[in-house]
């Protein structure tokens, strides 16, 4: 059989496939179930499957990568402009053979098993952390309407409200006042499982190497550490350089450019909302440790008084996305480097290869030659002044 590759419309239960020769011409086109499409390829010689990086995807190429074959997952965003004419399981199965010719789209890295548990963990901790902010509001509401106001704070709020509903004196009907003690203990009940996840999270970070060096960088706690270990794997070798990773995370700037007119605005904000919104936080963080250690005096190091150098020229949101951008860099460099933060690793073969080192080079060569030439016909201009 002459076909090398396989593009795959993942779905729930029924499969697209479309079969490409040597030639990227489309030889076959099937529509299989499920357990079709899991015995489709025990038996045939394929080299490549192309799959979207959607739901599933992460199992299937792990599951194909054992037989031996070469797995693609390309962004779902990107492959969507290939689609010709109306959108059918067909055509998509089509424009994933086209998106896979195009050299600018960057494969998706295949996640392993321990780093889908991990996200998910991170997952179920920001719906319980989202139950718990709805149930706490629900909670402020009823008492507004009773004449209570709750202090602000979510501990603070949830004593306060407990304290009003053990009290008989407070007017709070009796009719809802069960009711609002059943939220109460389930708020209760979600905090001791979130504290038992971020135990979890811990441990893992205890026995991650990657995760102990993040943790040493400014801004970087266990949320950050974890979720940036889970979405990379503990490796950033399949980025280009820091400022990718950064934008990766939709932290630089989008560029709006035509011809010799550049305009840049405001943080593109694509990819994984969650990882950018933990750095974000993280930069606040540090923002607000470094003026109060200003205030009292302290000393600072450069990252901190870069910061504030920003926030003062610019207002706080601009530096806390400034610092967050900062504070991907330096994950960047600490990952690829497997080092703490503050303890850079040198990298001279890395900037002896470089294309502009080796121009630079040539070019101080040419421009010591060229002095040694003037001071070269300056002692023969001496010497003929003295003749004379």
């Amino acid at each position: 059989m002459n076909a090398t590759t396989v593009a795959v419309d993942l779905a729930k239960s029924v499969f697209q496939l479309a079969v490409a020769d040597a030639a990227w011409k489309v030889v076959e086109s099937h529509r299989l179930t499920r357990t079709q499409f899991e015995r489709f390829f025990d038996n045939r010689d394929v080299d490549t499957v192309i799959m979207e990086a959607c739901g599933s995807a992460h199992y299937w190429g792990r599951r194909l990568a054992g037989l031996g074959i070469r797995v693609l997952l390309l962004p779902a965003a990107y492959v969507r402009a290939y689609v010709k004419r109306n959108k059918t399981d067909a055509a998509d199965a089509r424009a994933l053979l086209e998106a896979a010719r195009a050299s600018d789209i960057v494969p998706v890295r295949l996640k392993s098993e321990e780093q889908q548990a991990l996200q998910g963990l991170h997952r179920i901790r920001s719906l319980w952390m989202s139950t718990r902010t709805a149930r706490i509001n629900a909670l402020r509401g009823f008492c507004r309407e009773f004449g209570l106001a709750i202090p602000q704070g979510s501990r603070t709020g949830i004593e306060a409200i407990s304290r009003a509903l053990a009290d008989p004196q407070v007017r709070i009907p009796g009719l809802i006042r069960g009711s609002m003690t059943l939220l109460i203990e389930e708020i209760r009940l979600l905090e001791q499982r979130i504290a038992q996840l971020e135990r979890e999270l811990t441990e893992v970070a205890r026995h991650s190497p990657a995760c102990i060096h993040l943790l040493t960088v400014p801004g970087i706690g266990l949320l950050t550490a974890t979720a940036l270990v889970a979405a990379t794997g503990g490796s950033v070798s399949h980025f280009q350089d820091a400022r990718h990773f950064a934008s990766w995370f939709g932290l630089t700037p989008r560029e709006f450019s035509s011809g010799n007119s550049r305009t840049l605005g405001r943080i593109s904000k694509k990819g994984d909302r969650y990882l950018r919104m933990l750095l974000t936080h993280g930069a606040r963080a540090v923002l607000r440790a470094a003026y109060v250690a200003r205030q009292a005096s302290r000393s600072l190091d450069g990252l901190r008084t870069w910061a504030l150098e920003v926030q003062s020229r610019a207002n706080h949101n601009k530096a806390a996305c400034a610092l967050a951008n900062k504070l991907a860099r330096i994950c960047f460099a600490v990952l690829r480097d497997a080092a703490p933060y503050g303890q850079p690793v040198g990298r001279l073969n890395k900037k002896i290869e470089r294309t502009a080192f080796a121009i630079c080079c040539v070019l101080d060569d040419s421009l010591v030659s060229r002095r040694r030439g003037l001071l070269l016909a300056r002692d023969i201009l001496q010497e003929l002044k003295r003749c004379k």
